[in-house]
């Protein structure tokens, strides 16, 4: 199962990690080389919740931590 949150939608998204090596020329180097790129993923903070939907039923969902706080759901 994909972890996408129910109310906002949030997705994991790919992105790159940069490292770099050598030091800055602010510093007093030479300034800083590129070494190497990864790809990675950038996951949301999901929580699994029993959410109270507006019919009155409870049913566990995937919500993201940002709408929980928002208080766009209400806790069972």
């Amino acid at each position: 199962m994909a972890r996408i949150c129910a109310v906002t939608g949030k997705r994991p998204v790919t992105g790159g990690r940069i490292i770099h090596k050598g030091q800055s020329k602010k510093s007093g180097g030479i300034g800083l080389q590129l070494v190497k790129q990864n790809k990675r993923t950038f996951r949301p903070n999901l929580q699994r919740v029993r959410v109270r939907l507006p019919n009155g039923t409870v049913k566990r969902m995937w919500v993201s931590v940002k709408a929980i706080k928002a208080g766009k759901i209400q806790k069972a």
